[in-house]
């Protein structure tokens, strides 16, 4: 019986034939690596199995006790003090709008409650964690500073944290006032600096900029003063604070 080649069939030399007997053993040893790898990580799981499922279980009880706390106990924790700080806040709205003869009164009231209601101070110690006692932080700061209590202004303005493009700034800068009204000018300075600089925008800005420089004034500094004028004019010329640029400005520059 005849026997045919394929067409283009080439009969291999024994290096080709070699070479290919070399790449199959090659191929070969890959497997067995990877199979010989596998049977150890299989091993190794069998082995841990009890400490794998132990992890994964505690990392799902860790989630599912953080929504639980955020559920259950955060949330109406949250709620309650928002309830809570809503006559604290009538009353520190009503100091800054009602009749001065009562300020200090309502500004009392705002702080210590009033009417079966907590204060601001009262909203701090029982909801430690919650927004509302961070923003009671704010209004007590403010209802001390008013009340020409400057270190207590201080300590709750420095305790209110916030990435609130006005209420941060104005947080630093009534820290500064505090400073400025204990003679602490120094550092009145640098809060003001900070107030104008942690957020950029068109209200707080030139206001805090304008106070450094006037407080850089007073301390004889000039050439602190002389750029933050100059930036309220150049970035700020439509403010209210742009206006009173050009006076402090002929001060600092007779003075250098």
């Amino acid at each position: 019986m005849a026997t045919y080649k394929k067409r283009g069939y080439k009969p291999k030399n024994k290096a080709e034939e070699a070479e290919q007997v070399e790449d199959n053993s090659t191929t070969a040893e890959v497997f067995n690596t990877l199979d010989a790898g596998a049977s150890k990580t299989e091993e190794w799981v069998a082995a841990n199995q009890k400490y794998i499922l132990g992890a994964v279980g505690l990392i799902a009880l860790v989630i599912l006790g953080y929504l639980g706390f955020q559920k259950f106990i955060q949330e109406p924790k949250e709620q309650e003090a928002a309830n809570e700080m809503f006559k604290a806040q009538q009353y520190f709205d009503n100091a800054v709008n009602g009749n001065s003869t009562l300020k200090d009164s309502l500004y009392g009231l705002a702080l210590n409650g009033g009417e079966g209601k907590y204060g601001f101070i009262e909203i701090i110690e029982n909801y430690g964690g919650t927004k509302a006692a961070n923003l009671a932080n704010y209004y007590a700061g403010f209802a001390y500073l008013n009340m020409n209590k400057y270190q207590e202004a201080i300590e709750y303005l420095d305790d209110f944290k916030s990435d609130d493009e006005v209420l941060g700034p104005l947080a630093l800068g009534g820290i500064g006032d505090a400073f400025s009204q204990l003679d602490q000018t120094e550092e009145a300075l640098v809060y003001y600096e900070k107030a104008a600089n942690t957020k950029i925008n068109d209200f707080t800005t030139p206001k805090f900029l304008l106070k450094a420089a006037i407080t850089a004034i007073s301390l004889n500094k000039p050439e602190v003063a002389i750029p933050h004028l100059e930036r309220i004019k150049e970035e700020f010329s439509k403010s209210v604070e742009a206006n009173q640029v050009d006076v402090h400005l002929g001060q600092a520059q007779a003075m250098k």
